[in-house]
C-alpha cells in the first residue's frame, strides 16, 4: 500500500506491480489500486489476445475462501442462480442481489467439494471496487457460526492467461492435462511445487485460464510466462476485449440500481430449480409488469465513439444513456452498451447518440459484438 502523489488518497499495488514498472507500463488509479493500463498499447495488446496469448495481473480482485457444513444451501439465498446443481470442479457466474433486486456485484463462485471434515468448500472471486462491500454483505447474511470466510485478497496473486495459445503456454508449467478442464471448470494443483488454483475462466471472450498462487510463486510464473513469449497486457485492452464480448463492467453497466432482467442477465435466474432468494419477489413483479429499460448493444454508423454518459435519442426524445463505449479493434467499428427505454430496444432500431452537442446515427444490435470460433 502506498500514498499517491496527490496526498489525498491511498493506492494499493499488487505483488506484480514492480514487473509492470520495469516493463515501462503506464498506470492509472483503478478502484484505489495503481494498475497498468497499457504496456505496448491498448490496440496492440487487444489483438495479441485475439490472435495469440497475453496475460493480465488481476491480483487486485477480491478472493474469498468459504467453508461450511451447508455452504451451498446458505449461499442459495444470496444469488438468483442454482448453486446446488454444481459439482466439485464446476463454477457459476452469478450476481449478489440486494432486497430491491439491484446488483451488489457480479461474481464467480467456484465449488471445490468437501474437505476431510465433510465441510463444503468454495472460492468467490469478486470485483476490486466492491470487495469490502461484498465481504460485509456475505458476513451479514451467512450464519457466521456455520460458515467461515477467509479473505485471501491480499494473500494471493491472480494472473489471467488469455487467447488462442493460452492452454499451450500454461501447460508447460502444469503437470495436469489442462485440456481436461471444461469452460468454468477448475482444479487445485501445483506450479513450481507450490499450491495453485487454475480455472478455465476469463473476461476477454477468448479461451483462457485464471491462476491463483502465493505472491512469490506468482512472480515466478509471470517471469516464466513472459520468457516463454506470453505478452503482458494492461487493463485498457481487458476493457475493450470484454466490451466486444458483451460482458458487463460493474459500476458502469450494472450496479445496485439495475436488476438482472434489465441488464440482460435473466439467464442467471433459475426460477424453477431453486426456492426463495433475496430479491426474488421484486424480480417476479418486474417480470410480470415488464421492464422499463434494457441494456442493449449499439453500433455507431461512423467512427464517432459513444462514451459513458452520452445520451441516446429516438425520434427527438431522450430514451437512454451510454454506459460503455469504444472503437472496437477487432471489428473496426464504434460499439457501445446503453440502457434505453424498452420501447426503443428492438434489434435494428435506428437511434442517435449525442456527442459534443451533435447527434450521430447508430442502431441497436445483437450482443455480443464479437464471438470467437469454437473448436
Amino acid at each position: 500500500m502506498v500514498e499517491s502523489d496527490n496526498k489525498k488518497k491511498v493506492s494499493y499495488r499488487t505483488p506484480l506491480f514492480e514487473k509492470a514498472v520495469a516493463a515501462g507500463a503506464k498506470s492509472i488509479d483503478f478502484s484505489g489500486w495503481e494498475m497498468p493500463i497499457q504496456y505496448q498499447g491498448i490496440k496492440q495488446e487487444h489483438q495479441i489476445i485475439r490472435t495469440s496469448v497475453g496475460m493480465f495481473d488481476i491480483s487486485h480482485m477480491g478472493k474469498f475462501a468459504l467453508t461450511g457444513q451447508d455452504l451451498l444451501r446458505q449461499l442459495q439465498i444470496l444469488v438468483p442462480s442454482d448453486l446446488e446443481k454444481l459439482r466439485p470442479g464446476q463454477a457459476q457466474y452469478t450476481v449478489l442481489l440486494n432486497h430491491s433486486a439491484g446488483i451488489i456485484d457480479d461474481i464467480i463462485f467456484y465449488y471445490q467439494g468437501k474437505d476431510q471434515l465433510g465441510k463444503e468448500k468454495g472460492l468467490a472471486i469478486v470485483n476490486a471496487a466492491t470487495t469490502a462491500k461484498d465481504k460485509t454483505w456475505l458476513l451479514e447474511n451467512l450464519q457466521s457460526t456455520a460458515i467461515e470466510l477467509e479473505d485471501l485478497s491480499s494473500q494471493q496473486v491472480l494472473i489471467a492467461i488469455q487467447g488462442p495459445l493460452a492452454l499451450k503456454s500454461l501447460q508447460t508449467f502444469v503437470n495436469r492435462d489442462l485440456n481436461a478442464i471444461a469452460a468454468f471448470g477448475h482444479i487445485e494443483t501445483e506450479i513450481f511445487e507450490s499450491k495453485a488454483f487454475i480455472a478455465r475462466t476469463g473476461y476477454t471472450g477468448e479461451d483462457g485460464f485464471e491462476v491463483m498462487l502465493d505472491p512469490e510463486t506468482g512472480i515466478q510464473l509471470w517471469e516464466a510466462l513472459e520468457k516463454a513469449g506470453v505478452t503482458p497486457c494492461g487493463l485498457g485492452a481487458r476493457d475493450t476485449l470484454r466490451l466486444e464480448a458483451g460482458m458487463c463492467l460493474y459500476g458502469q453497466d450494472i450496479d445496485e440500481t439495475t436488476t438482472p432482467l434489465e441488464a440482460g442477465l435473466s439467464w442467471l435466474i433459475h426460477w424453477d430449480t431453486k426456492g426463495d432468494f433475496i430479491g426474488r419477489s421484486q424480480l417476479e413483479q418486474q417480470k410480470e409488469a415488464g421492464i422499463g429499460k434494457k441494456l442493449v448493444g449499439i453500433e455507431m454508423a461512423g467512427r464517432y465513439i459513444a462514451r459513458q454518459g452520452y445520451k441516446v435519442f429516438l425520434a427527438g426524445s431522450h430514451v437512454g444513456n451510454i454506459t460503455s463505449g469504444t472503437l472496437s479493434p477487432t471489428l473496426g467499428k464504434a460499439i457501445a452498451l446503453a440502457y434505453v427505454a424498452k420501447s426503443a430496444s428492438k434489434i435494428g432500431q435506428e437511434v442517435f447518440v449525442e456527442i459534443r452537442g451533435k447527434n450521430y446515427p447508430a442502431k441497436i444490435v445483437k450482443k455480443p459484438f464479437y464471438s470467437r470460433e469454437k473448436k
